[in-house]
């Protein structure tokens, strides 16, 4: 989402390279180009003001150090007050009340039943019992839809199909919870515009007949600054204890996520991408800054690799790559385990000095189902011993995974590179060999 806000900054840094000392003429046009870019970001104006203005305070006159460039004190000082801008610290749900009531509100297609559907299973991961509630009584399909996403990650949904009041639906599913030992209830509300009187007068009535602990607004981050104006305005009427922004992983500059906090008091909770369940991440305002400015996020992307990865398929495989005996049935355990941690793009993105390398590189989401496709079409026999492919094995294999024979050969190329890595790794006592240059993976390429 900020790849181009990432590079104007990166930009705006290196003017700063080999000065001695940051004073107010070297560092006013550096902070002029920062402002620009936050504000071709869709940052809004006066906050975007705001925070160079600041920027420019702190950074007149500091020294540099002979081991740190003005532009990494620049940096350091940005870094500092972005953290500030997107809220300082992770603001976590309140959970301490049994059943706890969680309200989701928001604009018509800005992603609140997925959302809901991943707050459940990011809910289940805390050893809670939630409870969805199918309170859209307007759109066609939203109750089934929600149902379908309950049955995905193993929560139960209250709906009234008879009833079109969201009011007394909600009612009755807090008095279901609590004879059920369901300790969090989610009630997924209808899409609603500032401007409907009747609909915003609606929620504000569920908002008092239900007494929601929480309530989530969430915002589609692809809207940019309306995202931000829009809150406001649901926040006179809700008073919100915290914001979703949702598709991240979309082409979008980014402003709404840096305005928000500021505009309207409110911290940012969770983030989403994509629309697979457990592509949601809790909020860390340093950890987006870190991102934005190219650092990258290790911090989340272990995280994610902890909650996708089972600790009793690691020790197996930790034995069987001991004994060098690695072989494609693990490969394509594992390529399924990596699936689970989200977009391979985003994932990648996390990597330190990463973000600003892969900006040209065209990941498809799909890039893995070409060799999933491959190793299934192999037998049990082959995948354990692909030395015997031979000739007539091969074709077999291409014409079951619709696939083509260099594929297959360059995925065979791959895969002995690795077991070799292994090996090597093995034999060093589990030091980190010299990588091998893969080649490209089927459905990734690099854009011209």
């Amino acid at each position: 989402m900020f790849e181009n806000l990432q590079n104007r900054l990166e930009k705006a840094f290196k003017s700063l390279k080999g000065q001695g000392r940051i004073n107010e003429v070297n560092v006013a046009e550096t902070v002029k180009e920062i402002r620009r870019a936050l504000i071709a970001a869709d940052v809004n104006f006066k906050v975007a003001k705001d925070f160079t203005d600041t920027i420019l305070e702190k950074a007149k006159g500091q020294d540099v150090i002979k081991s740190v460039s003005p532009g990494q004190l620049l940096t350091k000082i940005v870094n500092d007050e972005l953290v500030v801008l997107l809220g300082g610290q992770k603001s976590d749900l309140q959970l301490s009340a049994s059943p706890t009531v969680i309200l989701i509100a928001g604009l018509q297609g800005s992603g609140k039943t997925t959302f809901t559907g991943k707050l459940g299973k990011y809910l289940k991961g805390l050893g809670r019992n939630p409870l969805f509630v199918a309170g859209d009584v307007y759109r066609p399909a939203a109750r089934q839809q929600l149902k379908v996403l309950g049955e995905q990650v193993g929560v139960e949904v209250y709906s009234e199909d008879g009833s079109n009041d969201p009011v007394s639906i909600a009612e009755n599913a807090i008095a279901y919870a609590k004879k059920n030992n369901h300790n969090v209830v989610v009630v997924d509300t209808a899409g609603r515009i500032a401007i409907d009187e009747q609909m915003m007068q609606e929620i504000a009535q569920l908002k008092r007949s239900v007494k929601p602990h929480e309530i989530l607004f969430v915002v589609d981050s692809m809207t940019g600054q309306d995202a931000v104006n829009t809150a406001k305005a649901f926040n006179d009427v809700l008073d919100f204890t915290g914001v979703v922004l949702t598709k991240l992983d979309g082409d979008t500059r980014g402003g709404a996520a840096l305005s928000i906090k500021t505009v309207v008091n409110k911290p940012i909770k969770f983030v989403s991408m994509g629309e697979k369940m457990e592509a949601l991440d809790v909020f860390y305002p340093d950890r987006m800054a870190g991102r934005i400015l190219g650092m990258g996020d290790v911090v989340s992307l272990v995280e994610r690799a902890q909650m996708a990865f089972d600790e009793e398929e690691a020790e197996r495989l930790s034995k069987k790559i001991a004994k060098n005996k690695f072989d494609f049935e693990d490969f394509l355990a594992q390529l399924q385990q990596i699936k689970k941690m989200g977009n391979i793009k985003d994932l990648l993105g996390m990597l330190p000095g990463v973000g600003s390398q892969i900006k040209d590189l065209d990941i498809d989401d799909n890039a893995f189902k070409g060799i999933e496709s491959m190793i299934q079409s192999m037998t049990p026999q082959e995948r354990s011993k692909p030395e015997i492919l031979n000739s007539s094995r091969k074709q077999r294999i291409v014409r079951g995974s619709g696939r083509n024979i260099q594929e297959l050969n360059k995925l065979l190329t791959q895969f002995e590179q690795m077991r070799k890595m292994m090996k090597m790794m093995n034999n060093s006592g589990g030091r980190m060999p010299k990588m091998p240059n893969f080649p490209n993976l089927p459905g990734m390429s690099r854009k011209m």
